[in-house]
């Protein structure tokens, strides 16, 4: 509800002026957006250890920042940057230990765009794309290390397709609102070694990232 609010007001505010940036082959346009990143997760069970046990990921909130180069007045090409964290809870019969890891996440996206009005004063655009998804800095929680004792955390990296939905609404001249949806497609193996023990579980995290936030065109 808090989100539709800003969204709405964000969209107001900016329809108020009637300035159009005029987008043109060769310009660069740089987002700043607060991004949700709600991931629709579903995994394997942990084997061979806990059968009947799955895995699920938590949202996460985060500043994005993304940079788009206008190929042509209607195509252009944008690699978006952004980190977060997420907590790793375990599902089914490791539901009682809830959180069982944290891990943060790099995944640089670059995408295609086609930018249906570049001369308009609210500017819709397409986009599809590559993801490559780097886990970084994954902890065992205390709960699993209670249970299981000190257990290593890795996540395969992932590389997958991204599909984005967007559209930028003229403030001034040069500076814009913008409103960003993208699908991800991330798929990560999570390995928990303790001792001499392996257990794993293929993990499907496939989030929506929804964000808003302010550009420029330089």
């Amino acid at each position: 509800m808090r989100l539709t609010l800003i969204i709405g007001a964000a969209l107001s505010a900016a329809l108020a002026f009637p300035a159009q940036a005029q987008i043109a082959k060769g310009d660069v346009l740089v987002r700043a957006r607060a991004i949700l990143v709600a991931p629709n997760e579903s995994s394997g069970p942990v084997t061979p250890g806990f059968p009947g046990s799955k895995l699920g990921v938590d949202n996460s909130y985060a500043p994005e920042v993304d940079f788009t180069y206008m190929l042509t007045d209607h195509i252009g090409t944008e690699l978006i940057l952004a980190t977060t964290k997420h907590d790793v809870a375990g599902r089914g019969t490791i539901a009682a230990l809830d959180k069982v890891a944290s891990t943060w996440v790099l995944p640089p996206t670059l995408t295609l765009q086609y930018h249906f009005a570049p001369k308009g004063h609210v500017r819709p655009y397409l986009g599809a794309g590559i993801n490559y998804t780097i886990f970084y800095n994954a902890k065992a929680s205390d709960s699993l290390v209670k249970a299981i004792g000190p257990t290593k955390v890795h996540l395969t990296d992932s590389v997958g397709y991204a599909l984005q939905a967007g559209i930028d609404v003229d403030v001034s001249k040069r500076v814009f609102v913008n409103l960003d949806v993208k699908y991800i497609d991330i798929d990560s193996t999570a390995r928990l070694t303790t001792g001499a023990a392996l257990n794993q579980s293929r993990v499907h995290i496939d989030p929506i990232v929804a964000g808003i936030g302010l550009g420029i065109r330089l």
